[in-house]
């Protein structure tokens, strides 16, 4: 009478371990929808960097013609704000993660972000064509953004307290100050680049990237309204002034340098992993060159040859 009962609860057990694993099997599985080779993937990228960073996209998407890159130009606040959403997966702005925040993230995610620089922009000082005053002391320059109203130099930048412009001017220049009376806000670096060209005494900040790229028509239109302004060498010997371009950053000698990052939240072989991977190598790398800015992965020195 008990071998019956053995072989019932043999089958029972069979059945029941079938069960569990069609459960399983049923389970719903998060499909992984790209791949660095396709797909699509949404980004928030500081608008300052907008003109290197379309080129990048546009390099890439015709590399891998069934990826799709969807970025969207905004402050520096605003990508941080959309890096804690699902829909944005990286961001390109200009700084990194503290401490802080890369464990803020971890807790959220479970895995800690990725960043690192990718290229060196300058903050570009612009100044009418027909301005008299071209030579800027960086004390000349904090009592500029310091003045008040009615000063005869009215100072515009790329928007709010959020960009990274602003960011940077308050933090590098002023050391944490306030912006005087006399500096506004303009709705974009392309609305700087207006006012300055309106504005005889108007001095503007903008990234390397809307002026810097000498091959670009409508940079050079720009650049027959408004010109660079000379800003002191805080590392030369000598009393030297700089205009931005890659070699006065690659030798320090412009004052306002900045870093290009990304953030990338992606903890497997993606589209956001892909593109990261070519801004990071040589072709990417050559796009930031040409764009004039400094690429921070490579150094692509030109030396002399002899085919001797």
């Amino acid at each position: 009478m008990k071998q019956p009962g053995r072989i019932f609860c043999w089958i029972c057990g069979f059945v029941l371990l079938v069960l569990l694993m069609t459960a399983c099997n049923n389970k719903p599985v998060k499909a992984v929808s790209d791949t660095p080779k396709s797909g699509s993937i949404h980004i928030s990228v500081d608008e300052t960097f907008k003109p290197v960073v379309e080129q990048l996209i546009h390099v890439y998407q015709n590399t891998y013609p069934d990826t799709k890159i969807i970025a969207s130009y905004k402050s520096e606040a605003d990508c941080f704000r959309d890096l804690q959403s699902d829909s944005t997966r990286m961001i390109i702005v200009a700084k990194g993660l503290t401490k802080a925040e890369s464990d803020y993230y971890e807790s959220k995610l479970s895995f800690k972000p990725t960043w690192d620089i990718l290229a060196y922009d300058a903050v570009s000082a612009v100044i009418n064509a027909g301005a008299t005053d071209s030579l800027f002391t960086m004390k000349q320059l904090k009592d500029l953004l310091l003045a008040g109203e009615g000063a005869p130099h009215p100072v515009v930048v790329d928007g709010n307290n959020a960009t990274s412009t602003v960011r940077y001017l308050s933090d590098s220049v002023l050391k944490g100050g306030t912006f005087g009376k006399n500096v506004m806000a303009a709705a974009g670096s392309k609305a700087v680049l207006d006012y300055v060209a309106a504005n005889k005494n108007a001095i503007g900040f903008v990234g390397l990237s809307w002026v810097g790229d000498q091959e670009d028509p409508g940079q050079q239109a720009y650049m027959q309204k408004v010109r660079y302004a000379l800003l002191q060498c805080t590392t030369c010997v000598s009393d030297t002034f700089a205009k931005p371009s890659q070699a006065t950053i690659s030798w320090n000698m412009y004052p306002l340098v900045r870093p290009l990052y990304y953030v990338l939240k992606e903890n497997f072989t993606g589209l956001g992993n892909g593109f990261v991977n070519f801004m990071s190598l040589e072709r990417g790398q050559l796009v930031f060159r040409r764009a004039y800015l400094v690429p921070g992965k490579m150094n692509f020195n030109v030396r002399k040859v002899d085919n001797r």
